[in-house]
């Protein structure tokens, strides 16, 4: 198949979209079919130029990690376009990303599918706090239930996130598919070395959180979570790994709990080069998001052998199986604590729990088998569309005919 990719955000502009569009391209590609992307300029090259069509795109005054393509250069791209005859468009943001893509695929009179990544309910208001939380909701879920019933399919990161838009009123055809763990995921990788470079002493226990350092990822929670468990624990240590607009409110809670020998914020790490042995440093990776639509992190910790203690909420609800790599824990900190203790209390258990975690993300959730449902998915889609338009065209001759019969 040739397919059009289309997102409002892409590497050099790290999160789970530019992740899940990279894992999902890479398979795709290595199963010889031919993806594309148009995707925003951010005046730095990333390391897979080649199937991307880059749009000019403005700054965003409220959130400056992010850009917005123009409508009027992407469209410039039509006449390209139309000679890449391609089979199909998918969608990955709702901003200018899903208003190109509806258009485009009537130009090219091609399906269209969007997946829903992110819960914009439990989103919005971070981001413009000037409307009332409850507002802010309603008009998410307006929004998206208009959006996703424009496309002709949509694609869940979960069951549960796909439950929560059919209680929204969307009637779209859809389908519950997860971004799967690429090769390198496994590769095997030095935690001794990330932890001497980041000055961790081997025998510190070690909580880590990877991801976007944004407000909707409760990451407050897990820095309470920790003074409590420094009770128990005074040399536990958190690692927070990546960037993002809550940094500055993080610091200040972190000065006021006292944790500032606690926690350590070490920025966003090559996916290439450490992100695996940071996971493979970690005794345990902690996570409280609760607006996750499938939480791939927690995977990505499991197939190092890292044992993790999360709460299950949303899309982390699908992935998480007490005694399969993780203990699910209580949406309070002194629960979430008592987890966390119990693993570092008894380093057997922590042991076998991390063993279990890289054998149950190696059998359910690789790139592959994701990709493959993706494209059993896109055949069916396309196929409908075919049988749709051969019934237009039986339906239109047989009223031709009847006119004839009619006039003679």
């Amino acid at each position: 198949m040739k397919i059009l990719y289309i997102s409002d955000v892409y590497f050099p502009r790290i999160n789970g979209v530019s992740t899940s569009i990279r894992t999902f391209v890479k398979q795709m590609q290595s199963l010889g079919h031919e993806v594309h992307l148009i995707a925003p300029d951010y005046a730095a090259a990333t390391e897979d130029e080649g199937w991307i069509k880059r749009i000019p795109a403005h700054n965003i005054y409220f959130d400056p990690e992010d850009k917005l393509m123009k409508w009027s250069a992407a469209m410039q791209k039509l006449p390209e376009l139309r000679r890449e005859n391609y089979d199909l468009i998918h969608v990955h943001t709702p901003f200018v990303a899903h208003y190109l893509g509806l258009r485009l695929a009537r130009e090219l009179n091609v399906p269209c599918v969007e997946t829903y990544h992110t819960f914009f309910e439990d989103y919005l208001h971070h981001y413009l706090p000037w409307i009332p939380k409850l507002m802010a909701r309603g008009i998410a879920r307006m929004i998206s239930k208009r959006q996703c019933n424009a496309v002709d399919a949509i694609v869940a990161p979960s069951a549960p996130m796909l439950s929560v838009l059919r209680a929204y009123g969307v009637k779209a055809a859809a389908e519950v598919i997860a971004t799967g763990l690429q090769e390198h995921s496994f590769k095997e990788a030095d935690g001794e070395a990330f932890r001497i470079k980041y000055g961790i002493p081997l025998d510190r226990p070690m909580l880590l959180f990877v991801g976007r350092v944004a407000f909707e990822k409760n990451i407050g929670f897990l820095l309470e979570m920790t003074k409590v468990l420094l009770e128990r624990h005074p040399q536990a240590l958190l690692v927070v790994a990546g960037q993002g607009p809550a940094e500055k409110s993080l610091h200040q809670q972190a000065k006021a709990l006292a944790l500032d020998s606690n926690i350590k914020f070490i920025g966003y790490l090559d996916r290439n080069t450490e992100l695996n042995a940071c996971y493979q440093a970690a005794d345990i990776f902690v996570f409280s998001s609760k607006s996750e639509t499938q939480g791939l992190v927690l995977l990505e910790a499991m197939a190092q052998g890292t044992p993790v203690v999360a709460i299950a909420e949303l899309g982390t609800a699908s992935i998480l199986v007490e005694g399969q790599g993780a203990l699910i824990a209580p949406d309070h900190i002194e629960g979430f604590a008592e987890k966390v203790h119990q693993l570092l209390k008894y380093p057997q258990d922590r042991y076998e729990l991390g063993k279990a975690a890289l054998v149950y993300a190696s059998e359910n959730w690789t790139a592959k088998l994701q990709a493959e449902r993706m494209l059993n998915f896109y055949h069916h889609l396309k196929s409908g569309q075919q049988e749709n338009k051969q019934q237009m065209r039986f339906a239109a001759s047989l009223a031709k005919s009847k006119q004839v019969n009619v006039e003679f």
